[in-house]
């Protein structure tokens, strides 16, 4: 990896991430791996966390940077512990003892070669479960074709349909051109789903989307794309837990509040009617702070 001149996501900004005396790249990241937290996590699909939970590793830094992240503090950099590629085995193996069902990589990919030859490694040492990624979606071919064999379950999201709001608010109009690409690079290398005895996901691709106020048609484009290019092949989760965040209320009015119910139920009924059997779908009020865990370094 030539981290003189990085590429590993589709912004191509080519930064020299061997300075590590300043923030460098979109990523705000160097070439050494920074983490928030790496614990068991019980709030992602029940067929990820289970009951003994995911092993949840949350990396530092971010290659998209929505203006309504709800992990804003780790992927603008500004939270993040640097360790050493030794620590990073031991952490793998440490969550593998603690009983998760996996190991779930969020926002990982502007560290993919570390990654990798900590997962290499940790498999040396007996490290045996699946191994999630967990992404945005905004993702290069290049960068998924090294994952081929090291992946075993993708849970990338699909944020949008529209090139004006991904642009908007996620600085990205190119959003659903590569975004859609990577999830059929995705598909190619896990397939289709497959549950052990107990119900957990080994193998597979669940793509998320997150309703945002004001946004069903988006949403409900890109759910008639998900169905229309995989059918029931993979599981698709609708989600409803946005909250808003600070940083959205002078820039952002509009998503200054909470998804409706009518949204919501509106977005889920046309999957319904679409034919989507495979699928997530959340109740009751989840938009709350109980899904941002606190990124006090855990684990680490």
């Amino acid at each position: 990896m030539d981290w003189s001149s990085c590429t590993l996501c589709p912004r191509n900004c080519h930064a020299n991430r061997n300075n590590r005396h300043s923030l460098t790249g979109i990523c705000h990241e160097t070439n050494h791996l920074r983490l928030a937290r790496a614990a068991l996590h019980f709030w992602e699909e029940p067929c990820i966390s289970g009951k003994q939970g995911s092993g949840t590793i949350f990396f530092s830094g971010c290659t998209l940077r929505c203006v309504f992240c709800q992990n804003h503090s780790i992927a603008d950099g500004s939270v993040g512990k640097e360790i050493s590629q030794k620590r990073f085995v031991q952490i793998l193996l440490e969550l593998q003892q603690k009983g998760a069902n996996n190991i779930n990589l969020v926002t990982p990919t502007h560290f993919v070669p570390l990654i990798i030859d900590g997962i290499q490694q940790a498999r040396s040492q007996g490290l045996h479960l699946p191994i999630v990624y967990n992404t945005s979606g905004y993702e290069t071919l290049e960068t998924l074709q090294l994952l081929d064999g090291i992946v075993d379950i993708y849970l990338p999201d699909l944020k949008y349909n529209n090139s004006t709001i991904s642009q908007k608010y996620s600085f990205a109009n190119d959003y659903f051109s590569v975004a859609s690409c990577a999830l059929q690079e995705m598909y190619r290398q896990v397939g289709d789903p497959v549950f052990d005895a107990n119900g957990m996901l080994q193998k597979g691709m669940i793509v998320r989307h997150l309703v945002l106020p004001g946004c069903t048609q988006d949403s409900k484009a890109v759910i008639q794309y998900l169905y229309q290019t995989f059918k029931d092949h993979i599981y698709i989760s609708i989600m409803n837990q946005y909250t808003p965040m600070p940083a959205v209320q002078i820039l952002y009015p509009e998503l200054n509040r909470k998804v409706t119910n009518k949204e919501y139920e509106e977005v889920v009924d046309y999957a319904i009617e679409l034919g989507i059997e495979n699928g997530f779908i959340q109740e009751g009020e989840t938009a709350d702070e109980s899904f941002i865990p606190s990124f006090d370094y855990e684990g680490i």
